[in-house]
């Protein structure tokens, strides 16, 4: 019997991708704005599971006001944690961040890490799990608090279609000098674990990170988009200090290399999934990093 699953969010990327694995109706059943006013009047309080992946963004240009993060990252996840409590709902799915726990770390990420955002962004998610984490469940309920690091998948914009314009138009990689190691998280990983979740009631609560099972740096990822598209890996080893100063323009003019995409582009941020993967009762995701990776650049082309 199909299960009714409410998604917030689900014109987004997550979500649509969720509706799809799902093949969800695309009927209001499914689907919850609740940035619309009546929202709570049109909330099916009878529904197997709630979705929340309904949110602000991390803007990297840094143009967004801070308020509007915590309007609706925080308020908006506690007014609907609220109706989830009192209603016949038998799960709520929190999609948070890995930036909840913090922006830049040279430890690997796990679920005891100290958390410390330093971003509205980060600090918004983190207080909305703290909302979560402090209210008493009834029986029968279970919460979850997923921390995906950085999601992909056909059809997703960011970074990595930045890497792949790079490597498409034979441009060199001017970042080869910086070694670095950081964490993926496939689209299709991401869907396996809400199908587990829902289908076996055995999975406890609890604040899980979520990332492929492999971390790769940016030159490997570099290679990776070479050899799927065909092209020769060109990787320069410009000095660091000339490509911060690069950057800082970057943050000045507006550029497409500023401060904050460089440390995405460079930094380490390696996440533990062991603790997931120890409530599935799972050794590997069935998705590795590399066959995600590939999977994601040959849907540019």
């Amino acid at each position: 019997m199909k299960k009714s699953i409410i998604i917030t969010g689900s014109s987004g990327f997550v979500g649509s991708n969720l509706l799809k694995f799902f093949k969800l109706s695309i009927s209001e059943s499914g689907k919850l704005n609740i940035r619309k006013s009546n929202w709570k009047s049109e909330i099916d309080l009878n529904a197997t599971a709630i979705i929340h992946l309904a949110g602000k963004a991390h803007d990297l240009k840094n143009s967004s006001n801070s308020k509007d993060y915590f309007d609706i990252n925080t308020k908006l996840t506690q007014e609907l944690f609220d109706v989830f409590l009192a209603s016949n709902c038998r799960d709520f799915i929190f999609f948070s961040s890995v930036k909840a726990i913090t922006d830049k770390t040279e430890d690997v990420v796990t679920e005891e890490s100290v958390t410390n955002p330093q971003t509205a962004y980060g600090q918004s998610k983190l207080q909305a799990e703290q909302y979560i984490l402090s209210r008493t469940l009834l029986e029968g309920k279970r919460v979850f608090i997923i921390r995906p690091s950085m999601i992909h998948g056909p059809g997703n914009k960011g970074n990595l279609n930045l890497l792949y314009q790079f490597v498409s138009k034979s441009l060199p990689w001017p970042l080869g000098a910086f070694e670095n190691q950081r964490s993926f998280c496939s689209i299709d990983n991401v869907c396996y674990v809400i199908q587990q979740i829902l289908e076996r009631e055995e999975i406890p609560s609890g604040v899980y990170n979520l990332a492929d099972d492999e971390a790769l740096s940016t030159n490997e990822l570099i290679q990776i988009i070479a050899a799927t598209t065909h092209k020769k890996a060109r990787i320069l080893s410009i000095p660091k200090i000339i490509i911060y100063a690069i950057a800082r323009l970057g943050d000045v003019f507006h550029l497409p290399l500023n401060t904050e995409r460089l440390d995405k582009l460079t930094e380490n941020f390696v996440v533990s999934n062991d603790k997931i993967k120890a409530a599935l009762g799972i050794e590997k995701f069935p998705t590795s990093a590399k066959e995600g990776l590939v999977k994601t650049i040959s849907s540019f082309q």
